[in-house]
């Protein structure tokens, strides 16, 4: 499992998940808030605090991100990092066995990742929520809610096994992915999730027996797209038969067998 740990110049700001911290030196200032990273706690550039109207949008975007946070089922609050008369250190990991990955943003395109991927990111990295709406979302399980980063800086993000990077370009403009492979996608990549045959007997066997569900996650145009070579179904599924969980037959459960 890998780790990253972020040298902070002095001022410098990093933020993270909550639960995704590991450690800090002393001169570094911890804050938990609520109030995602474009938040400035009212603040506006020169040190205005903008008054009433500025508070009450502050509270109104607080608010609605916390609202879409929760909605997504992610962790309410986010860790702010603060290196303070000196150059200091802050170390970062995900939850699951695997890679790592650091993203530059330019402020030309934005990132979208499944949402329990991020890590951390720079203060001057800007955090949403990207929900898939319709047919698309309820169907793409993991993809129904992606999360957003906008702006200039590294984005830092972890996913289970390794990482592939694939440009859908390369492969005739379209790829078809499991959709618990993938990790993140540049803006411009088209996301969508389309059945897997029809409910035939072709179909039915790909979704029984081949372990696939009904649905695979589809990638179109030209960009960056990051895959995982472990799903977290499939991680959990390892675990339980390690376990001495249920035993399942080849049918995933269909025909299930218990002892006695």
């Amino acid at each position: 499992m890998q780790m990253a740990v972020v040298s902070l110049q002095p001022g410098q700001t990093v933020y993270c998940e909550a639960g995704k911290f590991l450690f800090k030196t002393t001169n570094v200032t911890m804050e938990t808030r609520l109030g995602g990273p474009s938040d400035r706690g009212g603040q506006q550039p020169g040190g205005g605090s903008g008054g009433m109207g500025g508070l009450l949008r502050q509270a109104m975007g607080t608010a609605m991100q916390v609202g879409q946070r929760a909605l997504a089922g992610e962790s309410l609050a986010f860790q702010y990092f603060t290196s303070q008369g000196g150059e200091g250190t802050v170390g970062f990991a995900g939850v699951l066995p695997g890679e790592m990955r650091a993203l530059e943003l330019d402020g030309t395109r934005a990132w979208f990742a499944e949402k329990d991927a991020f890590v951390a990111a720079e203060s001057t990295v800007d955090f949403g929520i990207a929900f898939q709406g319709g047919r698309t979302g309820m169907s793409g399980g993991e993809g129904f809610v992606l999360e957003k980063f906008t702006g200039r800086g590294t984005v830092i993000i972890a996913g289970a096994g390794n990482f592939i990077d694939l440009d859908p370009a390369d492969f005739g403009g379209r790829i078809e992915v499991d959709t618990g492979c993938v990790v993140a996608f540049e803006e411009g990549i088209q996301y969508g999730v389309q059945r897997v045959g029809g409910l035939n007997r072709q179909g039915l066997m790909n979704a029984v027996f081949g372990g696939e569900g009904l649905s695979l996650a589809t990638l179109e145009g030209h960009g960056r797209v990051i895959l995982q070579s472990l799903t977290i179904e499939g991680l959990a599924n390892a675990l339980k038969k390690a376990q001495g969980g249920d035993k399942q037959g080849p049918t995933g459960g269909l025909f299930s067998t218990h002892a006695g």
